[in-house]
């Protein structure tokens, strides 16, 4: 299948939308979130404040700028698997190529406290990651057709957004996601027994 082109008008679009994000985390990072406006980001990335709602909802979207694009990629992950490969499975290649990328990256500790520190950002990212699992948890109920509510693809979207956070802080990022994985695919009673 062939990717159409991507217009001169979207590549500029996204390349405004990029430029307001990474100003708008730079002065976050700089001053504290609370003492950035959206005028100071609309300057510091050289565009009008019509701009910045324009491609960001409010204030805290601006941190999460990636947050549609992230829930796009969790449901591909699942329905454009390769066939046969399972959902788990293909989850883990998703976590695997995309989580520990992220997490390795030189900000990260810095988004984290910023994220942590901020009581709108906490709540923010605590409703973006309930909107992540309802969407996950639907396609892979779509999947195995299954209920939208059932329990099982419910936990199973919760545990892997999970992820990030009871990986976060460990050595081997890398192995903690497989044990996550091995524990998810093959039950906590083979895991145990390591």
């Amino acid at each position: 299948m062939t990717v159409p082109p991507v217009s001169r008008r979207e590549r500029k679009k996204a390349a405004t939308r990029q430029a307001i994000a990474d100003a708008a985390l730079r002065l976050f990072l700089d001053r504290g979130y609370d003492q950035v406006s959206i005028r100071d980001i609309a300057d510091a990335a050289d565009v009008s404040t019509t701009t910045v709602f324009k491609h960001f909802s409010g204030k805290e979207a601006l941190v999460f700028d990636q947050d549609e694009e992230r829930e796009s990629e969790l449901v591909a992950a699942v329905r454009q698997r390769a066939a046969g490969q399972s959902i788990p499975d293909a989850l883990r290649r998703h976590v695997l190529d995309t989580w520990l990328p992220l997490a390795a990256h030189p900000q990260r500790a810095a988004f984290a406290d910023l994220v942590e520190s901020t009581p709108a950002l906490r709540a923010y990212y605590e409703r973006m990651w309930t909107r992540h699992t309802d969407a996950l948890s639907a396609a892979i109920a779509d999947e195995t057709g299954v209920d939208h509510d059932d329990l099982a693809c419910v936990a199973l979207a919760r545990f892997v957004l999970e992820i990030p956070v009871l990986t976060g802080g460990r050595q081997d990022r890398r192995a903690a996601v497989e044990t996550i994985f091995d524990i998810l695919t093959h039950g906590w009673e083979q895991a145990s027994r390591r």
